[in-house]
């Protein structure tokens, strides 16, 4: 299984860029950034240091959207980076969300999403294009590869995603929802008429480490007890934003076991909004329905021999990339101990699929 992290682009940009070498050695293959440029800064302005500064370590954004950037300039941006940097890209793509949402605008429409991925991915991979009833190439560009990975949570994002994706991204760790969602991209991409396994699963989902001797002089499990309540408190805000998602979804297919499972949807009986300046921030105001359950289902919380087990059963699962949220409080203890602990232990077991 190869690791990822997911970075947030604020400033200062040497630290962005810190933390992502820092990854690379630690083992890590990918190196991801949200994308909304309201909230943070340029991401693909931040690539390029990435890039300079690391060796191995592919880049891309977890996720661009549709909306947002001009279809052409976002694969001049991908193939840009690659004739500098050499095919080190990987273009995470979704409907949108805060890039849009933070402006009053909507999400994309499937169509409009399967559109973007064609025209992205045939730009980008130095192919031509039909753009507005025009064939488009970049004259410059020789021997750039992209690949685009789709963000989805509901039936017909998760169909589109095994029709056209080259990788599917879910953003949480729930083994169950995990199990439901890949079988659905599967099954998508065999009615396709294409092989399910040529699809890249990347799994995405706040880590946060706890070491129980953190807290030296308490018995052992009250400091276990107490690190525990603090990583939970930390990585609560995703349980919101995935919440922000799946309210989308309730609303569109109904709860209660139909179309969607009940271990994704179940949780957000309790939600009442959400508050776009706090997006993606630990400690907000907006994630009192998150219960320490759902936190613990849809992250990776605790001491290092429990996310092994986790990704052992993610990988079980038939995910191929597990990458790790890194917003929270111990970005450079959880880096360090999946570099020592994790990333050596994930190699010393062969991989089982179910």
């Amino acid at each position: 299984m190869d690791l990822g992290v997911v970075l947030q682009t604020d400033p200062p940009a040497w630290r962005v860029v810190d933390l992502a070498r820092q990854a690379e050695s630690y083992g890590f293959s990918h190196v991801w950034t949200f994308d909304s440029h309201l909230l943070w800064q340029e991401p693909f302005v931040i690539y390029s240091q990435i890039l300079a500064q690391t060796h191995r370590v592919t880049v891309g954004p977890m996720v661009t959207n549709p909306a947002t950037r001009d279809w052409t300039v976002t694969a001049s941006l991908f193939a840009t980076l690659n004739e500098m940097f050499g095919n080190r890209t990987v273009c995470g793509i979704g409907r949108g969300d805060s890039a849009v949402r933070t402006l009053n605008g909507r999400p994309s429409n499937l169509a409009t999403l399967r559109d973007a991925v064609h025209v992205i991915r045939e730009l980008a991979n130095s192919r031509s294009v039909e753009v507005n009833d025009r064939t488009v190439q970049f004259p410059w560009s020789v021997g750039s590869a992209l690949e685009v990975w789709v963000a989805a949570y509901g039936p017909r994002a998760l169909a589109l995603t095994g029709e056209v994706g080259d990788g599917f991204i879910l953003q949480l760790a729930d083994p169950d929802v995990v199990e439901w969602s890949v079988a659905a991209v599967r099954a998508a991409a065999e009615a396709a008429g294409r092989d399910p396994h040529d699809v890249t699963i990347c799994v995405a989902a706040p880590a946060y480490v706890t070491d129980e001797s953190s807290e030296s002089g308490r018995p052992a499990a009250e400091a276990t007890r107490r690190t525990l309540e603090h990583a939970y408190d930390q990585c609560r805000w995703f349980g919101g934003m995935v919440g922000n998602h799946v309210a989308e979804i309730v609303a569109r297919y109904g709860a209660g076991g139909g179309v969607v499972p009940p271990a994704l949807t179940d949780f957000v009986a309790g939600r009442e909004g959400y508050d776009y300046a706090e997006h993606g921030r630990a400690a907000n105001t907006h994630t009192a329905f998150v219960t320490d359950e759902i936190v613990d289902r849809f992250c990776l919380v605790g001491p290092p021999e429990h996310h092994v087990e986790r990704l052992r059963e993610l990988e079980a699962l038939g995910v191929d990339q597990f990458a790790v949220y890194l917003q929270h409080d111990a970005q450079e203890e959880t880096l360090r101990a999946y570099g020592q602990v994790v990333v050596p232990a994930l190699r010393a077991a062969p991989r089982t699929t179910a």
